[in-house]
């Protein structure tokens, strides 16, 4: 059995793919690298993932789907993986070497020991196209370094500082333990992942080492605010799905409490986001859309509605009126800012 299986979710990604497959192929044997060529059209997405697989027989893996986007193509990877752990690693990302060999040293190391590790954290870098500056995201704060540790032993969550999939290594079968099936053709669905196999995890243990490249800057990516407010449906049905599945799981979340506080402040900033998206967007339809999501959390949970409406981000997202719409982007802007979320 492998160490680690790494999917590529890859769609039209000839231009970019093979820095990030060079640069994960220093696993050597211990690794599984599975590129997933999600449907890619007018390109040779397909082919460069079989010329992989040609020459690293045993170590690449090259699978071919009908697109069915990020969720899909990451869906596919968990179902195909063989190694005990499993990562995420998008096309136009990259890991660095003195980090990924630390990281597969450790994961060795914890293996057959008598607890086990279910998620390991390590920092990503924000490799911005025309910054020479790199803001690294650092859980130094949040976890203790090097060592198991549980929800309970975890420090004071920060807000705006949460794991996201760049920083996460999941023990394979806790995926399908907790039947993690990510939506299909929507964007967003990394918020799924790091948000629902959460309850089901018992040890984690945090490097402070820079692993994950991601890059940020293309006009067309789909973080990019215009982008986002276009796809605003998308990321609607990520908050919803995030609503339903934090009621639905109430008693799991709720046996420990900073799990709880960490999982609804992650809540409260996507239900953020969602909103002032949708105040940007400023139609009529937009704004029955805001209407209708605080509307969905108050009929679902009053009480989670209540803490929601009531909070520092809640209260500045419901101001009445233009007036109060205009006060609620400046005011997201400063928490942004403050927060160093995005």
């Amino acid at each position: 059995m492998k160490l680690l299986s790494i999917a590529i979710p890859c769609y039209n990604s000839e231009s970019y793919m093979r820095h990030c497959v060079d640069s994960l192929l220093v696993g050597g044997e211990d690794v599984e690298i599975l590129i997933i060529d999600d449907g890619s059209q007018k390109d040779h997405t397909l082919e460069i993932a079989q010329e992989y697989e040609k020459n690293y027989p045993g170590i690449v893996r090259a699978i071919h789907q009908e697109n069915k986007g990020h969720g899909g193509a990451v869906n596919t990877g968990i179902a195909n993986a063989k190694g005990l752990y499993f990562k995420v690693v998008d096309s136009d990302d990259w890991v660095k070497k003195e980090a990924y060999l630390e990281i597969l040293d450790t994961l060795r190391s914890l293996v057959g020991g008598d607890r086990t590790l279910d998620m390991l954290i390590a920092n990503y870098v924000y490799e911005k196209q025309g910054e020479k500056r790199k803001k690294v995201i650092r859980y130094r704060r949040m976890f203790p370094e090097k060592e198991m540790f549980t929800w309970s032993e975890a420090k004071h969550f920060p807000k705006g500082h949460y794991i996201l999939m760049h920083s996460v290594i999941f023990r394979t079968q806790l995926l399908r333990e907790c039947h993690l099936e990510l939506p299909e053709h929507t964007f967003y669905v990394d918020n799924l992942y790091v948000f629902e196999p959460l309850p089901y995890v018992r040890n984690m243990y945090y490097l402070d080492v820079n692993f994950y490249r991601y890059f940020i800057g293309r006009e067309d990516q789909s973080v990019h605010e215009d982008v986002m407010i276009g796809r605003i449906d998308q990321q609607l049905a990520v908050n919803y799905r995030m609503i339903d599945y934090m009621v639905e799981n109430k008693a799991k979340i709720s046996r420990d409490r900073k799990l709880r506080h960490y999982m609804f402040n992650y809540l409260e900033i996507i239900t953020t986001v969602s909103s002032v998206l949708l105040i940007k967007q400023n139609t009529e339809e937009s704004l029955q859309k805001k209407a209708d999501l605080w509307k969905y959390i108050r009929t679902k949970d009053f009480r989670l509605f209540s803490k929601l409406r009531t909070g520092f981000m809640g209260n500045g997202m419901n101001l009445p009126g233009k007036g109060g719409r205009k006060i609620s982007v400046e005011a997201y802007k400063i928490t942004q800012k403050f927060y160093g979320f995005n």
